[in-house]
C-alpha cells in the first residue's frame, strides 16, 4: 500500500513524538529495503526507517506468514 507524503509526514511526527517516551511495535512483511514503495519520498523513507530502529529491537519471525500456515492447516483439515 502507497502512503502519500501527508501521510507519511503524519506518521514520522508521531514517531519523533513517541520517540523515548513509549514503546512502539510494528509488523511489516517487507524488508526495510522495500519500504520505499510505501514511503516514496527516498528521504522520508530513510528518516522513518532511522526513527525506528534507533535504540531499536529488531525482530525477525521469517518469511512464513502466520495467517496464511493457519490457513492452510485449517483447509488440511477440513480436506483430511
Amino acid at each position: 500500500m502507497e502512503l502519500d507524503r501527508r501521510g507519511a509526514e503524519l506518521l514520522f511526527q508521531v514517531l519523533t513524538e513517541r520517540e523515548e517516551k513509549n514503546s512502539l511495535a510494528i509488523a511489516s512483511n517487507e524488508a526495510f529495503s522495500g519500504w520505499a514503495k510505501t514511503f516514496t519520498d527516498p528521504r522520508l523513507c530513510a528518516a522513518i526507517v532511522d526513527r525506528l530502529t534507533f535504540g531499536g529491537t529488531i525482530l525477525e519471525t521469517g518469511t512464513d506468514s502466520y495467517r496464511l500456515a493457519q490457513t492452510r492447516a485449517r483447509t488440511d483439515h477440513a480436506a483430511g
